[in-house]
């Protein structure tokens, strides 16, 4: 059986976390995780998180670790073996980093205010980003998902333009750039994108 978690569910998980901080520790959801805080998915299977502030990504992962958490996967961490939680370090997801600040104003969504944990959620164009960096199959789904639910929010030139400044600083820019061509053609195929003349 495959374990999944909810917008609510991750909440009260993360009140634990809140309720044995000692500082200030602000996160910012990507991925599914990000998608399910926003209402479009109804759960994840893996929770992922940025923590952008150096000092408190160290700090959680050493309070996280006494708490009995173990190293699962490269950026993953579990303490009972069913929900990983990744946590990126600094201004990245997986191997891709984000060309702006995700604490800055308006590149993120404030989501809830804890007394010591500040949970928010990614921009759209940032976690279109991430996700087609990847592109696996269940990525270019969750794109689409997104852009179906939040079409009158993204500007697609903008999303074009983020994607392309972003590529261009990454060692593999031809392959993502394919990914973007690739799911740009997706997107004309559902009627959601019509290329100018």
């Amino acid at each position: 059986m495959e374990y999944r978690l909810d917008k609510e569910k991750l909440l009260q998980e993360l009140a634990v976390w809140n309720g044995l901080l000692k500082r200030r520790v602000r996160l910012i959801a990507c991925g599914g995780t990000a998608l399910t805080l926003l209402g479009i998915k109804p759960s994840t299977k893996d929770v992922d998180l940025i923590v952008p502030e150096i000092k408190e990504y160290d700090y959680l992962t050493r309070l996280l670790k006494d708490l009995g958490y173990k190293a699962v996967t490269g950026a993953g961490v579990s303490r009972d073996g069913i929900f990983i939680f990744d946590l990126f370090r600094g201004n990245r997801v997986h191997t891709t980093d984000l060309i702006e600040p995700v604490l800055d104003q308006g590149n993120h969504i404030p989501v809830k205010e804890f007394s010591q944990l500040y949970l928010g959620v990614l921009n759209y164009y940032d976690i279109l980003i991430s996700k087609l960096f990847r592109a696996t199959s269940v990525d270019v789904e969750d794109c689409l998902l997104l852009f179906k639910t939040k079409r009158g929010e993204i500007d697609m030139d903008k999303f074009i333009d983020r994607f392309r400044s972003t590529a261009s600083f990454d060692v593999s820019e031809e392959s993502v750039l394919k990914n973007l061509e690739y799911f740009l053609s997706v997107l004309k195929k559902e009627g959601l994108h019509h290329e100018k003349k």
